[in-house]
């Protein structure tokens, strides 16, 4: 499921050829995804302005001129690619349409941008912009680790008797916005903090640290493009390459990068996900 890094970096991709544009035509070829579309999303879509693209959590956020936001989730398998941009900021010519393309966006500067999404657990909603903050999936998240809003007080309080494992607390995204499993591994290894300390349990000045050891993280990832597991790719059809930094993830049995760690890196499963740790630098 792409994470933060992974949907920041589309949202940056698909900027340039949307932002300030109009969809000169929309091809809805389905009525659903992991929900039914909107009624009449063609409809609503065609003729409109996008005013702006924003991210919040895991979610691309389409502000219209017709006073709507398009969400969009890319769920495990979908993709928006570009073509056709005359910006020239992509290579690709428009290729021939793909089974999977279940929403197509034609802009008036010619580009086009395709949403593929084989697994189809992807996601689509239209809403008032101006409540939009409301909505069902948006209402509940917590802040954005990149955001102000971010910050020790707020992880503090956030952690404060909480008994679950760090891992858990983390991945709660009513406690923060956007933070996944790949990147919580990597960030509790540069805390050096093992995954099942309980929440509630570490001290201040650890819970603190991990403030700007999140933030570094998933600058680091965006830097990088994201991390290419399985189907992500970026807007322009690029890979992402954060996956050959990481430390932890993924690297069962592999030797701990830290300079004098002997360990090897371990793997547990926590609550049906895969935590990746070296037992010698986290405890």
């Amino acid at each position: 499921m792409p994470e933060l890094p992974e949907v920041e970096t589309v949202r940056r991709g698909l900027t340039p050829a949307m932002e300030g544009f109009v969809i000169t035509q929309a091809d809805v070829n389905r009525h659903d995804l992991r929900w039914p579309f909107p009624v009449d999303m063609a409809t609503r879509l065609t003729g409109k302005r996008v005013e702006r693209l924003r991210r919040r959590s895991k979610y691309i956020l389409m502000d219209l001129s017709s006073g709507e936001t398009l969400l969009v989730h890319l769920g495990m398998s979908g993709r928006m690619m570009v073509s056709g941009d005359p910006l020239g900021k992509f290579a690709h010519n428009h290729p021939a349409p793909e089974k999977h393309d279940h929403v197509v966006f034609h802009m008036e500067n010619g580009a086009r941008i395709t949403f593929n999404d084989p697994r189809r657990f992807g996601a689509m909603d239209l809403m008032e912009t101006a409540t939009a903050d409301a909505h069902k999936f948006l209402a509940v998240l917590g802040p954005e680790p990149l955001g102000n809003d971010f910050h020790e007080a707020h992880l503090i309080a956030a952690f404060k008797g909480k008994m679950s494992p760090v891992k858990s607390a983390l991945l709660d995204q009513r406690l923060i916005a956007g933070l996944g499993n790949i990147y919580v591994c990597e960030a509790l290894f540069r805390a050096k903090i093992r995954p099942t300390q309980k929440a509630g349990k570490l001290s201040k000045p650890k819970v603190a640290s991990l403030v700007l050891i999140i933030r570094d993280v998933l600058s680091d990832a965006i830097l990088a493009g994201g991390s290419s597991l399985r189907d992500f790719r970026q807007a322009d059809g690029e890979l992402g390459y954060f996956q050959h930094s990481f430390d932890v993830y993924g690297r069962e049995g592999e030797p701990c990068r830290t300079p004098d760690c002997t360990a090897q890196i371990s793997r547990i499963v926590q609550s049906g996900r895969s935590s990746f740790y070296c037992a010698q630098c986290q405890r």
